[in-house]
């Protein structure tokens, strides 16, 4: 195989693990906040806690850009 159709292959393959987390991840927050709807603060703190990992992943990713 080709080196090019190796690189193909290799980022298909990562492509498709990051959707099956993704996948997961939003199911999951799906039923959490569905098994804590009847609890504001419980979902504020869930709402925060995203927000901190949303800013430290933008800040990671801002700090090193891919080439």
């Amino acid at each position: 195989m080709t080196p090019e159709g190796q690189k193909l292959i290799d980022e298909a393959t990562e492509a498709v693990g990051v959707q099956a987390s993704a996948a997961v991840l939003i199911n999951s927050l799906a039923a959490f906040i569905r098994n804590n709807v009847n609890d504001p603060a419980t979902l504020l703190a869930k709402a925060d806690e995203l927000d901190a990992s949303t800013n430290a992943l933008a800040a990671a990713l801002a700090a090193n850009p891919q080439p």
